[in-house]
């Protein structure tokens, strides 16, 4: 098939940026915006994503869908996107983009196939294509040629072959070390905090681990804006891991302190009007502060 026309649920930080370079590259970029914040609305002009009116019509329009949300809200997307196709007789392909598990990715492309349509799992990996060269897609599924057909137009796309779930796990076991590693120093610098060894600790991070703690400054403050919507993509690491056989503890704690950042003020910012000055320390002064008042109810 020939595909012309991409949409993207949805156009947030990650999908927005998706369909400005598919839109660099001549497709047409199309989205539902019924409903959405005007954050969203900003973020599909930016990326010069149409707003294509209800689901009903972007369906209908569409000759492919790319599901660019919180893992948490995959499943009820494919449901509302599988209702859409079934009303309006129109079965464009559904990629699933999205941070789950092999098994969700499986049971959502049940829930696609069902209603007619083609199914192609997907994991991102790497920053938004608009502001980075190395994004990118991983594939798999029975017919990835739509996907792979977009190979170089922003991003590069590989495929991981016929089963669905193969682009999901690796999507999965990467997040495990990137995320994983960012809430595993959170988690100790706020043990040394509720220690009273935060200071004495990064003294000697400072002496004899200069490039991690240079990594920590770099990332800690962060990650109170996007933790209230990677804590759903830890579960699904962690249901990953279960379904491998393997412990589910470490990303089970990562969800964890995902959720405790985002009872923090911090969360209230976005990637786009965080303090960059705030340091480290004050960052977790302020994740403890969070403990303490759980701890106090």
């Amino acid at each position: 098939m020939t595909v012309k026309t991409i949409a993207i649920l949805m156009p947030g930080d990650m999908g927005h940026g998706v369909g400005l370079v598919l839109r660099q590259h001549g497709y047409e970029t199309i989205t539902s915006l019924a409903g959405r914040s005007e954050r969203s609305r900003a973020l599909a002009d930016e990326g010069q994503v149409r707003d294509a009116g209800d689901l009903d019509a972007t369906v209908a329009e569409a000759d492919m869908i790319l599901s660019i949300l919180p893992p948490s809200a995959a499943l009820g997307l494919a449901d509302d996107v599988a209702a859409a196709m079934e009303r309006t007789g129109k079965t464009p392909v559904y990629v699933d983009c999205n941070a789950i598990s092999p098994g969700t990715a499986v049971a959502v492309s049940q829930t696609i196939n069902k209603a007619g349509g083609a199914f192609i799992d997907a994991g991102i990996i790497g920053l938004a294509p608009h502001k980075s060269t190395g994004t990118r897609f991983y594939v798999s599924g029975a017919d990835t040629a739509p996907m792979t057909d977009l190979n170089g137009k922003g991003f590069e796309v590989l495929s991981l072959g016929n089963d669905v779930g193969r682009a999901s796990a690796m999507k999965m076991v990467y997040a495990a070390v990137t995320k994983g590693s960012w809430t595993l120093w959170t988690s100790v610098l706020l043990t040394a905090e509720r220690n009273g060894l935060l200071d004495d600790l990064v003294a000697e991070f400072e002496h004899s681990q200069k490039a991690t703690l240079a990594a920590m400054r770099g990332k800690i403050s962060a990650l109170p804006a996007d933790s209230a919507r990677w804590v759903g993509e830890m579960e699904e690491i962690a249901k990953t891991s279960s379904e491998a056989g393997v412990t589910s503890g470490f990303h089970d704690g990562a969800a964890w302190i995902f959720q405790l950042l985002s009872e923090t003020p911090y969360a209230e910012e976005t990637r786009q009007n965080m303090d960059t000055s705030r340091t480290m320390e004050t960052s977790v002064k302020a994740f403890a502060e969070a403990l303490a008042k759980r701890t106090e109810t």
